[in-house]
């Protein structure tokens, strides 16, 4: 079987693809996702230096579908002034290859993007 082909008639991973798009879709999740797996732990002032061009009432609505959905924890610390954290879940540690993979997928595709352009 040729892994460079996706096989027809595979209604069940095209629902499923479907399923994870509904959880990880807009234009922001991928970024945060990244930004605490890349990093382990983040605050939300550090979310929002990684995630260019992102609002706080923005941020602030992503994290909490983010965390409705199991894949980030929101930890209060008791630090003056009070400090919340984020961090993956470990059903949101599943997300790792995907984030790794995606990396790599987009610095080989910034490269085909520029080769064809010099």
């Amino acid at each position: 079987m040729d892994d460079n082909v996706c096989n027809p008639g595979h209604k069940r991973e095209i629902m499923a693809v479907h399923d994870a798009m509904d959880v990880l879709n807009g234009k922001w999740k991928i970024s945060i996702i990244s930004s605490i797996c890349y990093y382990n732990k983040r605050r939300f002032s550090d979310i929002l230096n990684d995630v260019d061009g992102i609002s706080n009432k923005m941020l602030s609505k992503e994290l909490k579908e983010l965390e409705a959905n199991k894949l980030i924890k929101r930890t209060v610390l008791d630090s003056q002034p009070i400090t919340v954290q984020y961090n993956l879940t470990d059903y949101g540690l599943t997300l790792r290859s995907i984030i790794n993979n995606l990396a790599e997928w987009g610095i080989k595709h910034r490269q085909v993007i520029i080769e064809d352009m010099q």
